[in-house]
């Protein structure tokens, strides 16, 4: 029987387990040639809010961090992606010490309505590294793997069929718990925005302009509707007052 090595799975994982724990996906990006100009004095004044939502959700952020994890990197960095062709999205990823980059596009942040929208889709990718969403979503993808690979190699699949199997395999893995992750960034995201002293559920409301990925085939976001609920769930035990 073929022996896959734990150092050859990572190899192999790692061109296909995502880097990144994005918002929904919103298509690709825009390409540059009819990426919308945007003036001086709008880009300036959309930094600006983004650097005044910061200021008070990276503190909460990190404070929460250090409370609920051990061995975890609670200095967080926030950025603005530097590529203005982006559609609007945010992430989560890790530096080479494990630092988490919370990073949003110049198009994201340029067509939030308010700073509450900023502040609830900051906290959520900030809640992604509070929640380890990253490390556990790349066991998921290496146990996908594994029993895709054997299971391959059992029918009598040549090398490369079960190395494309594996890939597959790691995907759905990678796949399998994403929603969840998905609504436990949205109940902390929510938290942290609201101790930031923002509105998380006026924040939320940029799911309505979102195509809901309930409707796609094996959507790797939960419905839009659902998030929302969570939202109002979650402010509801922290004794918010909601309309």
């Amino acid at each position: 029987m073929r022996r896959w090595t734990a150092m050859g799975l990572a190899a192999l994982l790692s061109a296909c387990v995502p880097a990144t724990i994005p918002l929904p996906d919103l298509g690709p990006p825009v390409p540059a040639l009819v990426a919308r100009p945007v003036p001086p004095a709008e880009a300036a004044a959309a930094a600006r809010a983004f650097d005044e939502v910061v200021a008070r959700v990276e503190p909460v952020a990190e404070a929460l961090c250090r409370a609920r994890t051990r061995n975890v990197e609670c200095d967080m960095r926030f950025l603005i992606d530097p590529r203005p062709a982006l559609p609007p999205n945010a992430y989560q990823t890790l530096d080479d010490r494990g630092r988490a980059v919370i990073g949003l596009t110049q198009s994201l942040v340029r067509d939030a309505r308010n700073a509450d929208e900023l502040a609830f889709v900051t906290g959520h990718e900030a809640a992604h590294h509070i929640a380890g969403h990253i490390p556990r979503q790349a066991d998921t993808a290496l146990r996908g793997a594994l029993v895709a690979g054997v299971l391959a190699t059992l029918a009598g699949a040549d090398e490369a069929t079960v190395r494309e199997i594996q890939r597959a395999g790691a995907e759905l893995g990678a796949r399998t718990y994403s929603r969840a992750f998905e609504l436990e960034a949205d109940a902390l995201g929510t938290e942290i925005a609201w101790r930031a002293g923002y509105d998380p559920l006026r924040g939320a409301a940029f799911f309505a302009r979102l195509p809901d990925p309930g409707d796609r085939a094996l959507p790797t976001h939960p419905p839009n509707a659902l998030r929302v609920t969570v939202v109002r769930d979650t402010l509801e035990r922290l004794g918010a007052d909601l309309p």
